[in-house]
């Protein structure tokens, strides 16, 4: 029997119990999040990614040892040329998870609770 998402999930958090801070971490930043979106559209090298930000080397290894952390990418080194992915599957729990926290279903609704009389909850 296959495990559900959810059990999959818990099973993740439970061997690493700070992956969801670095995960949120490292989705806080924008510059993360843009790189992020580069590597939706396809696997990138340092360079290519570097091309999209006017930033200095050593700010942008900074970004990338960030999401390596949080296992958001996955790299690949050929000779000195680094290639990133994006680790979708990381940033898909990372999503559910925070969805589950507020109590929203992976369908977007949003459980009502009712309310006592006179609007208590």
């Amino acid at each position: 029997m296959l495990a559900s998402r959810r059990d999959l999930y818990y099973s993740v958090i439970s061997e690493r119990p700070n992956f969801m801070s670095e995960v949120y971490k490292a989705l806080a930043d924008p510059t993360r999040r843009r790189v992020i979106q580069l590597l939706r559209q396809r696997e990138m090298s340092a360079g290519e990614i570097a091309s999209h930000f006017d930033l200095a080397k050593p700010t942008l290894s900074g970004h990338f040892a960030v999401l390596r952390a949080a296992d958001l990418v996955q790299t690949e080194k050929a000779g000195t040329t680094v290639t990133y992915r994006l680790n979708l599957s990381v940033l898909e729990e990372a999503l559910m998870a925070l969805m589950e926290g507020f109590g929203i279903s992976h369908q977007g609704k949003i459980p009502v609770t009712p309310t006592k009389k006179g609007g208590e909850s």
